[in-house]
């Protein structure tokens, strides 16, 4: 059920004004950017504020459907700097399509099907286009386009003996995984791997030894977890490696004390969306990689029984965030971005759509709590936490692939 206006609208109350920045009137670069930030999300909020009785909170979901719809068949040439993020622009695409409750016709997704089998490489795993170099990111990406079509033809495209080799071969000692074949390392590629693995019925004794213990050593001092160890806290990295873990189930490794207090920091006191370090600007990509953060964090503690846990919200501004996103990440001809003054991109209109899905959504079952800013029909499908598709295509693709053995990839024999 919808909330009501006056309980929605933090940006109409008085009050709302004292939470811009307040600096010490020493100028520096990031002060200016943020003032910068906050007069032009201000000046949304002050037009609603002067024109309440004229305007709803409206998802514009015929228009965010044919932006997506038009881009799954054919992008313009501006899209060539993308050319080895095929799989992710399919990713978005259908997993904001899904978000938003359209249908992909049968045709289109047996299409993306095909595609991403030409991205398979012959040893395994999946490159950004056609006969690129295999790479975890398009790996992650091909795999949850494929479980979020989750036909028996999608399914079916991934070679399941060969991606397990594929991981094997970027499995570091110390637990750590190349994002390729002589490639860096991060803690993007251990998530990539553990998704990828967790949801195709790969992971195998040895695949994920030591990584775990790796992760953890990737908690910066902040809080929050950085690329590698010793690196600043990232609210993408701090997303896979928490991630990771919950797949690992090894959550006990991290001061989760100290994540919780940095991430509930995050979101922004006067913009209501996330930034994704200290002292960076609000960024709309951050409503799912910030905010998808505290279910995994409260599903942690609810299992240790913390008494001081709510059973109706998670523990940022969910009100906030939606808020931020439907007045201030909205294109006016369709798709979403980043902040006012930025154009839309897939990438931002799936994450956004991601982060607004875990703001109106609590629980499930039967402590499911929804609170959806607006009108009811800016409702989205829920998505799961940890992998970002909608938690009912998870579950069918475990299902599939629990049927079929654990492939046998004679593991490390480069080594």
């Amino acid at each position: 059920m919808a909330e009501s206006r006056e309980a929605a609208l933090r940006c109409t109350r008085d009050e709302h004004g004292a939470e811009r920045l307040r600096d010490d009137g020493t100028r520096t670069e990031t002060s200016v950017e943020q003032k910068k930030v906050e007069s032009s999300v201000g000046a949304i909020f002050t037009a609603v504020k002067n024109h309440q009785e004229a305007i709803q909170l409206v998802l514009e979901r015929e228009l965010h459907s044919h932006y997506l719809r038009k881009g799954l068949q054919q992008l313009s040439e501006s899209y060539e700097c993308l050319d080895a993020s095929r799989p992710w622009l399919c990713y978005w695409i259908v997993h904001s399509l899904t978000l938003l409750d359209e249908p992909i016709p049968e045709s289109v997704a047996s299409s993306v099907c095909q595609f991403l089998a030409r991205c398979q490489a012959p040893s395994g795993g999946f490159g950004g286009g056609p006969c690129q170099q295999p790479h975890l990111a398009p790996t992650y990406a091909a795999v949850n386009a494929l479980c979020t079509i989750g036909t028996e033809e999608a399914y079916d495209v991934i070679n399941r003996e060969k991606l397990l080799e594929f991981l094997c071969s970027l499995k570091q000692p110390n637990g750590s995984f190349n994002m390729h074949v002589g490639g860096e390392v991060d803690v993007r590629s251990a998530y990539c791997a553990a998704t990828v693995a967790s949801l195709t019925n790969i992971v195998t004794p040895k695949l994920f030894e030591g990584t775990a213990e790796w992760i953890a050593r990737c908690q910066f001092w902040e809080g929050g977890i950085g690329g590698v160890p010793g690196m600043e806290a990232h609210g993408g990295y701090t997303f896979c490696g928490l991630a990771a873990l919950v797949i690992l189930k090894k959550v006990h490794l991290l001061d989760m004390k100290s994540l919780l207090r940095w991430v509930a920091f995050r979101q922004m006191r006067f913009e209501g969306g996330f930034q994704g370090r200290c002292n960076k600007l609000v960024d709309g990509c951050y409503s799912f990689w910030q905010a998808g953060l505290m279910p995994l964090i409260h599903r942690m503690l609810h299992a240790e029984g913390d008494p001081a846990l709510s059973l109706t919200n998670w523990m940022f501004d969910q009100k906030a965030l939606q808020e931020y996103i439907l007045l201030c990440c909205q294109c006016p001809s369709g798709g979403l971005l980043d902040k006012p003054g930025k154009s839309r991109d897939f990438y931002h209109t799936c994450y956004c759509l991601s982060g607004l899905s875990i703001a109106q959504h609590f629980g499930g079952g039967e402590i499911l709590h929804e609170t959806v800013i607006g009108v009811p029909e800016n409702s989205l499908k829920p998505t799961h936490p940890v992998y970002n598709i909608v938690p009912d295509k998870v579950g069918h693709a475990v299902v599939y692939f629990m049927q079929k053995a654990v492939p046998d990839a004679k593991e490390f024999k480069r080594n």
